[in-house]
């Protein structure tokens, strides 16, 4: 290594020559050619020991009922559904109901919420991921915009009745298969039976074909009036519209919601 100059103004000069290259810190008293020292020897990873993975949890085996054909499920939900004397009786048979398997992928029964007394029944389709979780129907963003469409009518949930065609939430939101629908059919006509109530207001076309029996897309029936008929004989007023999810992905069609909620207070009110 060049020795350093003795002189204090070249010491000087040498200092500022490396503070300006960049070097400002000393790690040692003595220079070193790190150059010319051996290389270290790469030291060898060593390689973590697998681990041991654990063993897939083995599928959950559904009862008897939920593997049996679709149509042995039905005809089993349609006995008991008739057994049903009162609504909580009914919740209480659903609750305990083996033959559909989503009750065995949902979290909670989304039976019904409002009041059973009401003049309307509003019926959509299944509980999506905050229904599931609550245990009620249109408990999420959809829930929100039908609360706020029942306020432009003078209505809340105090004063009506919602519930579903299928009371679990299908796996990741999915629409609910033919069979499905079937099984649980038996379950919310006979609670609309219970419920009774004056008017019916179907959100969405699966619930308006299913429970009214027409096959033409919802566009085309929202906004006319249909009569649903109980198995008692009764009939019941029925309007189909949108259903709140829907206009919350096609904003622009919420004016055709307002104009059938707005059938719905004339026919409240006698005008319709």
């Amino acid at each position: 290594m060049q020795d350093l100059p003795s002189d204090r103004d070249a010491l000087q000069a040498l200092l500022d020559f490396h503070v300006e290259a960049g070097v400002d810190l000393a790690l040692d008293e003595t220079p070193h050619n790190r150059f010319a020292e051996p290389k270290p020897e790469p030291a060898q990873a060593k390689a973590p020991a697998p681990k041991a993975s654990p063993a897939p949890a083995p599928p959950r085996a559904l009862p008897k009922a939920a593997a049996s054909a679709p149509e042995e499920v039905a005809g089993m939900a349609r006995e008991q559904a008739r057994h049903a004397q009162s609504l909580e009786e009914l919740e209480a048979i659903l609750a305990g109901f083996d033959g559909c398997a989503l009750k065995f992928s949902a979290k909670n029964l989304a039976f019904a919420d409002g009041n059973p007394e009401g003049r309307v029944m509003l019926v959509g389709e299944a509980p999506g991921a905050d229904e599931d979780r609550i245990g009620k129907p249109f408990m999420g963003r959809s829930g929100q915009l039908l609360d706020r469409m029942l306020a432009t009518i003078g209505l809340d949930r105090s004063q009506v009745y919602v519930a579903n065609i299928v009371p679990w939430r299908p796996p990741g939101n999915r629409t609910p298969t033919p069979q499905e629908i079937a099984i649980c059919k038996p379950f919310i006509a006979r609670q609309i039976e219970l419920a009774s109530p004056e008017f019916l207001l179907c959100l969405g076309g699966p619930a308006a074909q299913n429970l009214l029996g027409i096959k033409d897309g919802i566009l085309r029936t929202r906004g006319r009036w249909f009569t649903y008929k109980t198995e008692d004989g009764r009939e019941v007023k029925a309007l189909p519209t949108l259903h709140p999810a829907y206009l919350l992905r096609q904003p622009l069609q919420k004016r055709l919601g307002w104009r059938d909620f707005q059938a719905l207070r004339r026919a409240l009110d006698g005008r319709e």
